[in-house]
């Protein structure tokens, strides 16, 4: 009998669409950071400051964080295949205006070009994926979501760095535009019609956001993600003032950081359904106890490295978890949900290393992860008292 090659049950052509999707997560997570590892040329290049240079971050952060929401509700009704293929084509015209931008002005423009493509991509990708995999396999497909993102910290910002320090940054944009355009023509290709199953307008948004699980979803985010970006935002000088690590080492760290999330997303595709309660207090709580002991173990290589092993699990099935249950919560507005997910997740980016830098400022790098840890701490309160017990009531 002739075999056919599959993930889990299915066949290998049944997961073309999820696997197409995967393939532009990996280019979308690549682009979102990778100013972080070419912020010294940019500023060369410009004959400006790194704290200047720095802004493309923040106002990518909080572009997609206003916009997601506003954008989703203009594009709601729209075929779902057509809007796929529209905001990646945007995504790689912006990045090729990345590479041939004269001014800061003009890699300002493009970079917000390209937080617009993010804020609906990421609002979309999540439950177009359960919806495109076969037929019961929809945390198997955020899973498989997830490791593109993973693979993009572990491959993609390292490989961007490199290119940016050897052939200059604006080549990784270019790069970056074709990898994009490439993938274009993959969707293109693979991806099948998807009708728009979002009935919601604006003056809908409010009643959406009447229902406690998911209200509950979005604060504790935005406590989460703070804190988290409080520490890790600053990882890599903490890993070489405090932990006294050499570049190579701390490089060799932020990718097994990465790596560990493809871990996550197996974890979580087969066990989630089975321990909902022990995955969402071994994320939270190992959030908040990475975040914590940051400090106390840095004196040690061995403690650094398996604290961070810890950490990068525990925010990936984070991730995970709750955008599972948001789907679960709207399934009638899932895009829109998801929407409101994207930008609290990039408010939380933006807050946590806004505060992570008055720390740094103020008090001292090594005080990082105990300022985050404590909003950390605040959100896993709030999450087993009150939005964990409706979760496990919903199952």
């Amino acid at each position: 009998m002739k075999k056919v090659l599959s993930l889990g049950l299915s066949p290998l052509h049944a997961w073309l669409p999820v696997l197409g999707l995967t393939c532009a997560a990996f280019v979308f997570n690549t682009s979102e950071f990778i100013p972080i590892g070419l912020l010294s040329d940019i500023a060369r290049d410009f004959e400006t400051s790194e704290a200047t240079a720095g802004m493309l971050i923040t106002v990518y952060a909080w572009v997609v964080a206003v916009a997601s929401l506003p954008l989703m509700l203009l594009v709601a009704r729209f075929e779902y295949r057509k809007l796929l293929l529209a905001i990646v084509a945007l995504f790689a015209v912006s990045h090729l205006l990345s590479a041939v931008s004269s001014s800061y002005a003009t890699l300002m423009i493009s970079r917000i070009g390209v937080a617009c493509s993010h804020a609906i991509f990421w609002s979309i990708t999540s439950p177009l994926a359960v919806r495109v995999a076969p037929r019961g396999r929809g945390a198997a497909a955020l899973g498989i979501i997830v490791t593109g993102t993973s693979v993009a910290m572990i491959a993609g910002l390292p490989l961007g760095r490199i290119v940016g320090l050897h052939a200059g940054w604006r080549m990784t944009f270019l790069y970056i535009a074709i990898a994009a355009a490439l993938v274009l023509l993959l969707l293109a290709r693979i991806f099948p019609k998807v009708r728009s199953d979002n009935t919601i307008s604006l003056r809908g948004v409010p009643r959406l956001l009447e229902k406690p699980e998911l209200l509950g979803t979005y604060l504790l985010t935005l406590l989460i993600v703070t804190a988290h970006y409080t520490g890790y935002s600053y990882i890599e000088p903490f890993l070489k003032q405090v932990a006294g690590m050499e570049d190579d080492e701390v490089t060799l760290l932020l990718t097994l950081f990465g790596a560990v999330g493809i871990v996550g997303s197996i974890l979580f595709s087969r066990c989630y359904r089975r321990a909902p309660r022990q995955f969402v207090l071994g994320a939270v709580g190992g959030i908040a106890a990475a975040l914590f002991l940051l400090q106390p173990v840095s004196a040690s290589p061995v403690t650094t490295v398996m604290l961070c092993l810890v950490w990068g699990l525990a925010i990936t099935v984070y991730n995970l978890v709750f955008q599972s249950e948001i789907i679960r919560f709207a399934p009638q507005s899932t895009a829109v949900a998801m929407s409101v997910y994207s930008g609290i997740f990039n408010l939380g980016i933006g807050s946590g290393a806004l505060l992570g830098g008055f720390v740094c400022s103020g008090l001292s790098i090594a005080w990082i992860g105990y300022v985050g840890g404590a909003i950390a701490l605040v959100a896993g309160t709030f999450c087993l008292r009150w939005l964990l017990p409706r979760i496990l009531r919903n199952e």
